[in-house]
């Protein structure tokens, strides 16, 4: 029936002959699956091929591997072409047969060998092991046993794998910094925290620790199912009693196959005092149980960073954690600081751990670093890394968390088998599978008890009839002729049963005096006392969870321990600025755009009427427009001409030499054809109780809330809208009640409270502030806080101070009052800025000349006067920016062009 395409298939690709075999294995399925649709298969004599179900059409078509094999689905017995009798062939989908393997496979490792058990939360090597070691009798209150002898009695018995898997198992079960609770005592050497392996089995010695009699107790009355051992000689546990809940305590970490489980170890007195919460209250909430339970307590101790990623954990099963090493900083002698890591984190290798911080230093990533010493005794694991005199500890402290295992994750995956199925449980779904077995545990100890005491009191009884007709049984027994007969006599005369019969035969003379009688008694009433309490255990599922809860509090006093781990908190992840120390920054932006920052320390203070020395080296025609002074860890908002806003670090802006030029702004900050930089703001945080005042050059002025700033866009954000031709000057932070005073290049001034202002979003274009003439324009705009002064400079370097009390307040939209009296030979007002006594200005010109002066220097004047020479300006120089840094005690919430106040009492005199 075969037609061409089927001996095309046959022949296989590129026209190749089928093997004889193969070929009468083909024909004959075929003949099978048309023969089984006209007649009953019958059964064959050995040696003869029988049929076993049609094919169809396109199992026919498929390629020769699947017609070989899908041929014949229920098997075949075919003859051998070597002339041997009949082979029975099995023909399968090679898919299916491949899917079907590898399940069988996984759930093989699944089930017997890489997950925990939700019960006792042990795998099924580490309950061998504990078992084989409770069945040789290697107890706590017995003397140590080799090792090999267990490993030896574990492969032999129960778990047919290597011996060096089962003793490194065997191993972490005794190592302090592996398991939170260690369930074996090793003797020897059994590995280090530094990762030096355990010595051989045949050096070391083992037997079980106390807390592991804990999951072993009540293993005898029945509590849970046995199973045959892989040769069905013997019999083993499917799941130990676990008398505490084993799984959260000591955690558990396995790759199966498509899963892995991860479960994080925990404080013994806190997971019970959790699970005897949920046992008053089995509705109780995630939180709640985290009142009793907070986290994770490794056996390493550390810190865990934050508390959101144990939520998610025990909330959904799966969650981060963020670990870190507990340090301390140490002030040595010499002025130099020492970083002492005192706990690492969980499963980290403190000799990896040495040897990275080693090629950090060698590699100079760690420059503040000068010496490691590796300062681990008997008492602890301390090492002690000491930093250069100019280090600052905590940012070292941060790159040593960013670049090394000081700082690692864990991962929490709550995989565990439900019933031999694996399941991702939370807190709540552990618990409850734990007590549910507690449960059963308790009921089938009772229900083992109670029948132990059923049988000893039904004895009881029968040596009490005895006792009570003696002289009768006494007289059956002596005129029996056997045993039978006495037997029959006495259960016939008082309505005994056989096993009570047979202890009265087996009873001892001793028995019958007086004493041994009240014994009986005694021992009968308590037997009944006790059957009447089992009654009520296994009828009120309430004593049952009290009993639960009443065993698991004696396990607490006898094992719980103080937490090691510490929970914080922050869960704020290192960022750059972690690893950058803050600073006070002095930031200069030029008119040609170019932006660089410098330590404030590297200008030295003068006297007034100083030359000041070179600051910045600049291009013909280009001069500093900004001068402020800021923390490296504060944001910085770029103000531009075109009112939009950009955001920064400070940090992020380059640092460069006192003579460099700087960087070209156009390269940090996405700026427009014809758009510059008109004012920043330096600023940590954004209150909504502050706001930003605007000026332009037109004389309006806006009042924006901060926090409307508190984001970023690459483009830029829109801060105020222009009028054509006008440009944004001046940006404040202004607070409730303050006053704001603006100055003209007229020499006129005028002030007015901030409340004249409206607040208003940032895509707004303002209200009149100043009225200036024709010919001027708005020079710039300031808070006024009382106590403080109004300085100006003109462009030569003239200047004075006059106090803000004598500038009377108006409504806003004036032209103002004079504020200083204008000559030819002083030149234009070029700046103006709201001082205090305590201050320091810093002045530059347009060649990049700085003087840095006290305010106290610069007399103080009425508003008419003309003032003092400030600074030496050079014929073809004049003065084009002004900054403020804060000095003694007072300071200023603002200062130049809007820098923060600074966090320094004082900056250090500088030589040049």
């Amino acid at each position: 029936m075969a037609d061409n395409t089927d001996n095309h298939n046959r022949d296989g690709q590129g026209g190749e002959e089928l093997p004889d075999d193969l070929k009468r294995l083909v024909d004959a399925s075929e003949e099978d699956a048309t023969d089984a649709g006209e007649q009953d298969v019958e059964q064959p004599e050995p040696g003869h091929t029988v049929t076993s179900g049609p094919v169809s059409e396109e199992d026919k078509a498929r390629s020769l591997i699947d017609m070989s094999t899908v041929a014949n689905p229920h098997g075949s017995i075919i003859e051998d072409a070597n002339g041997g009798e009949g082979t029975t062939v099995r023909a399968a989908y090679l898919g299916k047969e491949m899917a079907s393997s590898f399940l069988e496979y996984s759930m093989s490792v699944i089930v017997s060998r890489a997950l925990p058990d939700v019960r006792d939360g042990l795998k099924p090597v580490h309950r061998r092991i504990l078992y084989a070691m409770n069945e040789s009798g290697y107890t706590p209150n017995r003397p140590h046993m080799k090792s090999a002898r267990t490993v030896g009695d574990v492969i032999g018995k129960y778990h047919p794998h290597g011996d060096f898997a089962v003793y490194d198992t065997m191993v972490r079960l005794a190592q302090p910094f592996s398991m939170r609770v260690p369930l074996i005592d090793g003797h020897g050497n059994f590995g280090s925290i530094d990762g030096d392996s355990a010595a051989a089995m045949r050096y070391t010695e083992a037997r079980l620790g106390k807390a592991a009699m804990e999951l072993l107790r009540d293993l005898d009355k029945e509590t849970v199912d046995f199973q045959p051992n892989y040769d069905e000689s013997l019999e083993e546990p499917t799941v130990l009693p676990a008398r505490f809940p084993s799984l959260l305590v000591n955690g558990s970490n396995g790759i199966a196959v498509g899963m892995a489980t991860n479960i994080p170890p925990h404080n013994l007195g806190e997971t019970i005092d959790a699970t005897c919460m949920m046992l008053d209250n089995p509705e109780v909430s995630t939180a709640e149980l985290m009142t009793a339970l907070p986290g994770p307590d490794f056996p390493t101790g550390g810190i865990i960073m934050g508390k959101k990623g144990i939520l998610d954990a025990y909330e959904t099963g799966r969650g981060s954690l963020t670990v870190r090493a507990k340090c301390k900083i140490e002030e040595g002698k010499n002025g130099k600081n020492s970083i002492v890591v005192t706990e690492i984190p969980y499963q980290v290798n403190r000799q990896r751990l040495l040897e990275k911080l080693g090629e950090l230093v060698r590699e100079k990533k760690l420059p503040e670093i000068s010496n490691i010493h590796d300062g681990a005794d008997r008492h602890g694991i301390d090492i002690i890394i000491e930093l250069k005199k100019d280090a600052i500890p905590q940012v070292v402290l941060n790159k040593l968390y960013k670049h090394t295992q000081l700082q690692v994750g864990f991962g929490v995956i709550m995989l565990a088998l439900v019933d031999g199925v694996p399941r991702v449980l939370s807190l709540k779904e552990t618990l409850h599978y734990y007590i549910a077995h507690q449960e059963d545990v308790i009921v089938r100890r009772t229900r083992y008890e109670l029948s132990k005491a059923e049988e000893r009191a039904h004895i009881l009884e029968g040596y009490v009839v005895a006792l009570d007709h003696i002289d009768e049984v006494i007289s059956i027994i002596r005129s029996s002729q056997t045993d039978k007969e006495a037997a029959a006599r006495l259960t016939e005369r008082f309505g005994l049963t056989d096993k009570q019969t047979t202890a009265i035969l087996e009873m001892r003379l001793r028995r019958l005096t007086g004493l041994e009688r009240e014994k009986i008694q005694s021992e009968l009433e308590e037997l009944r006392e006790k059957i009447a309490y089992y009654n009520r255990v296994l009828s009120d599922p309430q004593l049952v969870r009290d009993i639960i809860k009443e065993e698991l509090q004696e396990i607490k006093k006898k094992f719980d321990t103080p937490r090691r781990t510490q929970l914080s908190d922050a869960a704020k992840d290192l960022d750059v600025e972690d690893l950058i120390a803050e600073e006070s920054m002095v930031v200069t932006v030029t008119k040609a755009g170019y932006v660089k920052r410098l330590p404030v320390a590297t200008y030295r203070q003068q006297k007034r009427g100083g030359k000041g020395m070179q600051a910045v080296n600049l291009k013909d025609n280009d001069y500093v427009e900004h001068l402020f002074v800021a923390s490296t860890h504060s944001f910085m908002l770029f103000f531009s001409t075109k009112g939009k806003v950009y955001r920064l670090k400070v940090y992020e802006l380059p640092e460069a030499s006192r003579h460099a030029r700087g960087t070209a702004i156009v390269n940090l900050l996405p700026l427009e054809k014809g758009e510059t930089i008109s004012a920043v703001i330096a600023t940590k945080d954004f209150p909504t109780d502050e706001y930003l005042m605007f000026a332009t050059e037109y004389g309006m002025v806006k009042k924006t809330s901060m926090e409307q700033y508190d984001r970023t866009r690459r483009d830029g954000l829109i801060a105020i809208n222009l009028k054509d031709g006008d440009r944004l000057i001046s940006v404040r932070r202004v607070a409730q009640g303050e006053n704001v005073i603006m100055v003209s290049s007229a020499g006129k001034a005028i002030m007015w409270p901030e409340d004249e202002v409206r607040a208003m979003g940032r895509g707004t274009m303002g209200v009149r502030g100043m009225n200036a003439p024709a010919d001027a324009k708005v020079l710039g705009m300031e808070i006024a806080r009382p106590e403080t002064d109004l300085f100006v400079i003109t462009e030569k370097g003239y200047g004075k101070r006059t106090p803000i009390s004598e500038y009377p307040s108006h409504h806003r939209g004036g032209q103002g009052v004079f504020t200083i009296t204008m000559t030819e030979k002083k030149g234009l007002l070029a700046a103006m800025k709201i001082v205090g006594a305590d201050d320091e200005i810093m002045i530059m010109s347009e060649e990049g000349v700085v003087v840095r002066t006290p305010v106290e220097g610069i007399s103080e004047l009425g508003r008419s006067t003309q003032g003092v020479r400030v600074m030496n300006v050079a014929e073809d120089d004049r003065v084009t920016a002004v900054a403020i840094a804060a000095h003694g005690k007072k300071k200023h919430a603002a200062n130049a062009d809007g820098a923060e106040e600074l966090d320094e009492s004082s900056i250090d005199e500088m030589e040049e």
